[in-house]
């Protein structure tokens, strides 16, 4: 980082903070304003926040090491911008009817408040164990790669390195704006940070080429395509069918159990668990959600969903494809020593801010390093004001009904601080995994099954009632918790703390199932139990579900829903799809 890099970086954060300033001078001490901004946000500031704070440095960081190391499979979960379609036409609908501050409480209306409960504890310990503690993580392996030589002695034996120094630099910004601003000041900082992160991320996207093809873009390409090969570049290779060599391969050979046991990515999986998590995770988790639920209607709740799906389109292209040219540029020698004298395995998981590092020039390497920030900074203000939603709204004020709005806006900027250290803790099991964004993954395709039944089935059946949706979520997470139980030693085993399992053993074989048919598992077992509890079970008053399933709604809210969309909405909808589709077609060999 030169001084020219320092001042661009500097630029963005006092660019930042004048917006967090501006945003905290409007704001109002309210429970409405500081968690849902008032219900005052446009369309573009949903989608645009949306997208920020779904791509974190964990997204940045992650998707171009999976890049560098598989190719462009991991684009599969990418390409999920049709379940934000979902989320515009599907659930806006019931989410703006209710009018509600959060997923659980919208399952108290369908529900019961037992499911309310679940759904809050089990979401708060989500946010920890996966999006707060790889956002930070990702943070630091920015830093401890751009800046190795940044640390604090305290000691001849206690050094803080720049992993730790960074990481908690930018943690103690984002969390001051967004204890002190709220939603308001989330949101409009994720529509900056969007510009700077997209800009950014294409700015290393097109040099790279530029660098790989001799100055010519389309030579890069060309280049890119001749080194990575057909197998990096193919998008249907998780769906290869069994017996195509180098598909399903085993941990271990020879076992009669091979094909349900760890691989990267088994196209039964591919094709029915991330489906699963993508669903949950663009229409049901309040990380998300919750900017959708800020828009004043259901039709700017429902363009601003769509605008993200948009923008979800290019992560694919920003993000996968520099860990390709990465891999590239490694094989060709053309940037000499861009793996730091790591061997490229290791060096693949830091890909992205190796090339930061070692191949843009002066300038632009500040803007760039800029954008992998606001990455971290809109991913982390996002999770940030989510948990303290979810514990306030949920929590908090069912102890306390009597608390004042202020008293609410205090204990909602309290949980945030707490939120903070608790992820801190987390971070070493986060840091012995294999891969950044496969450990997020697999956590996800524990916990987020039973979240997806409830939400899915509760809207389309009209017959499930509370008890299917209570034992449900118990059933399905007491399961996903057992898996988590049963990764962490071997994952700790990796940061040197815990031995694995013996070969052979119950607990060795639960392991190695891929977490993607694991996470299979658990979608079945909690439909099942939802379905069969319902059904034994007393159904549901029609006064309670009024308008909040399928066969409930009215005439007037079946019109109303009518009036808030027009020909643009469809449209926009129809390129995404075609845009998707193209990918598919594109990335085939």
């Amino acid at each position: 980082m030169k001084p020219l890099d320092w001042v661009m970086v500097a630029a963005y954060f006092t660019m930042l903070l004048g917006v967090a300033w501006w945003v905290v001078s409007k704001s109002k001490d309210t429970a409405a304003d500081y968690f849902l901004a008032g219900r005052n946000l446009s369309w573009w500031i949903v989608g645009a926040s949306i997208f920020a704070s779904n791509i974190g440095s964990e997204h940045v960081v992650g998707l171009a090491g999976s890049g560098a190391k598989d190719g462009v499979a991991l684009a599969h979960y990418e390409l999920h911008a049709w379940c934000l379609l979902v989320l515009a036409w599907v659930f806006v609908p019931f989410y703006a009817r209710s009018m509600v501050f959060t997923m659980p409480e919208f399952l108290e209306k369908r529900f019961s408040i037992g499911s309310r409960y679940v759904l809050s504890i089990v979401s708060l310990i989500t946010f920890v164990v996966s999006k707060i503690a790889v956002g930070i993580f990702a943070g630091g392996l920015v830093f401890s790669t751009l800046l190795p030589e940044m640390q604090i002695k305290l000691s001849d034996t206690m050094v803080i390195d720049s992993f730790w120094i960074g990481s908690v630099a930018v943690i103690v910004l984002t969390g001051l704006y967004t204890a002190l601003g709220g939603m308001r000041a989330v949101a409009y900082n994720d529509a900056v940070q969007t510009v700077v992160l997209i800009g950014g991320s294409a700015t290393l996207t097109i040099y790279g080429l530029w660098t790989l093809g001799d100055h010519s873009i389309l030579v890069g390409w060309s280049e890119l395509h001749k080194i990575c090969g057909s197998e990096m570049f193919n998008l249907w290779k998780p769906f290869i069918p069994v017996g195509v060599e180098g598909t399903w391969e085993p941990v271990k050979e020879p076992t009669r159990m091979a094909w349900y046991f760890n691989n990267n990515f088994p196209w039964v999986g591919m094709c029915i668990c991330a489906p699963v998590i993508g669903l949950w995770y663009w229409c049901t988790d309040q990380y998300i959600v919750q900017r959708a639920l800020g828009a004043p209607n259901e039709r700017e709740a429902r363009r601003g969903s769509i605008f993200a799906a948009f923008l979800k389109l290019f992560p694919v292209y920003l993000f996968i494809i520099p860990g390709l040219i990465f891999f590239a540029l490694v094989q060709s020698g053309k940037v000499p020593n861009l793996t730091d004298g790591k061997p490229i395995a290791e060096a693949s998981q830091v890909a992205f801010p190796l090339m930061v590092k070692n191949l843009l020039p002066t300038g632009l390497r500040g803007i760039v390093v800029a954008g992998l920030l606001s990455a971290l900074m809109g991913s982390l203000a996002g999770v940030f004001n989510a948990c303290s939603t979810l514990f306030t709204v949920d929590i908090y004020e069912k102890w306390n009904p009597k608390a004042t709005e202020t008293q609410i806006v205090r204990m909602g900027r309290l949980a945030t601080l707490v939120m903070v250290a608790i992820a801190l803790a987390w971070i070493p099991v986060v840091k012995g995994a294999h891969s950044l964004y496969e450990y997020l993954q697999s956590v996800q395709g524990y916990l987020a099954p039973p979240v997806f039944v409830v939400f899915f089935f509760g809207v389309f059946f009209k017959r499930l009632n509370a008890k299917g949706c209570f034992w449900a979520m118990v059933v399905g997470f007491m399961v996903g918790a057992f898996r988590m139980a049963v990764d962490t030693p071997v994952t700790m085993k990796l940061a040197g703390f815990a031995e694995g399992y013996k070969e052979g053993s119950f607990l060795w074989i639960v392991n190695n199932i891929n977490f993607q048919y694991f996470s299979i598992l658990i979608t079945i077992v909690s439909a099942v139990v939802m379905v069969v509890v319902s059904y034994v079970t007393a159904p549901p008053s029609a006064t309670q579900i009024r308008s909040l399933a399928f066969g409930t709604t009215t005439a007037e809210d079946q019109q109303k829903t009518r009036d808030s969309w027009d020909w643009r909405e469809v449209a926009a909808s129809a390129f995404v799809l075609v845009a998707i589709i193209g990918a598919y077609l594109y990335f085939r060999k």
